[in-house]
């Protein structure tokens, strides 16, 4: 089935103001660790130095789904249409910035977004004085995560280069296997299409496997250590998330290739995949980043509190041992008056 104008702008308008929330959210987050961070060593909250211990693995996760999202800005035949940003270029600038983005995403950002995932998670069960306290826990899980991606990365690469090729001399390896741009002429133009080639897309899935396997392996240890019902909440809510989402884009991804682009099933299928990995993406930003940020400051203002009360009682009691003991009653009904006026103002 064809695909009509109004849909295709559609998918595409509204996958671009998607994205944008995205961002925003990021770097809401981000300035949120960055104040965070800030007031952990400007007032000195050591207790608070745990929970704050992996802001920059937090930042990396939220710049490596800002990544993914602008490289789903750059895959759109949106863009292509006659007049957009990307006709401009010619047909072999239009297909190379499709194998670019297969390799970009698919080879890099999604698989880096979850690696990044599974170390924010297995933080929590390392020792404390080699995991998130430690000065290179944030430098070395960095190196682990690009480590860990290098060989997908590969793989991917030379599916993309090289899987053409292999099609050429094997003529019974049907073309959806291997094919990430279909050339077609619109409006009297020639546009580069993307497309999900079906051997990147198993890997894809082969990745998605493994780790969701060793995420679910995690999520059981967090759940026997956590005794708050609502991070119990927070802990189902995103290991199902990416359990059932990840899994489930892989499936709509290789579904895509039943159909072209510029057809309806096409744009819908890969329009519903990245709205599945968006709606992963947005969920571990809330759980991993935004709810223990707030939780930290909140936890802060009772710290201030705390102090305070401390600091009014210590004056207090100075104040008490210096008058006589005839006066003692008066003073205390005085100086426990005040304290009940000075809690009202308190941010409890």
């Amino acid at each position: 089935m064809p695909l009509k104008r109004y849909s295709a702008e559609a998918f595409g308008v509204l996958t671009i103001c998607l994205i944008a929330l995205l961002v925003v959210l990021g770097l809401v987050c981000i300035a949120y660790l960055f104040y965070l961070r800030s007031r952990v060593l400007r007032q000195g909250f050591i207790q608070l130095g745990y929970f704050s211990g992996p802001w920059i693995i937090r930042i990396t996760f939220i710049v490596f789904t800002i990544w993914w999202g602008f490289g789903e800005i750059i895959r759109l035949n949106f863009l292509r249409r006659q007049g957009r940003v990307l006709n401009v270029l010619d047909l072999k600038w239009q297909e190379t910035i499709c194998k670019c983005y297969i390799v970009s995403n698919l080879g890099f950002a999604e698989p880096c977004m979850f690696l990044t995932l599974g170390f924010l998670l297995r933080a929590p069960l390392q020792d404390i004085d080699t995991g998130i306290l430690s000065r290179k826990w944030n430098g070395k899980t960095s190196g682990y995560v690009i480590l860990y991606c290098l060989p997908v990365f590969v793989l991917q690469l030379v599916l993309v280069l090289i899987a053409p090729v292999l099609h050429k001399d094997r003529r019974e390896l049907s073309p959806y296997f291997t094919r990430a741009v279909v050339p077609v002429m619109l409006n009297s133009d020639d546009i580069a299409l993307c497309m999900y080639p079906l051997l990147n897309t198993i890997l894809l899935g082969l990745f998605a496997a493994i780790l969701t396997t060793y995420l679910f392996w995690l999520g059981k240890q967090i759940l026997q250590l956590v005794i708050n019902k609502g991070l119990r909440k927070r802990v189902y809510t995103l290991i199902f998330s990416v359990l059932s989402l990840l899994q489930l884009r892989v499936v709509l991804l290789g579904l895509s290739v039943l159909s072209k682009p510029e057809q309806f099933l096409f744009e819908a299928l890969a329009f519903s995949a990245f709205l599945v990995q968006l709606c992963c993406a947005g969920v571990c930003i809330c759980i991993l980043v935004f709810y223990p940020v707030k939780d930290c400051l909140a936890l802060g203002n009772l710290h201030d509190l705390e102090a305070r009360r401390s600091v009014f009682l210590d004056i207090q009691n100075d104040i008490v041992s210096l008058i006589p003991n005839q006066s003692h009653r008066s003073t205390e009904r005085t100086s426990t008056g005040a304290f009940v006026e000075l809690s009202r103002f308190s941010p409890s």
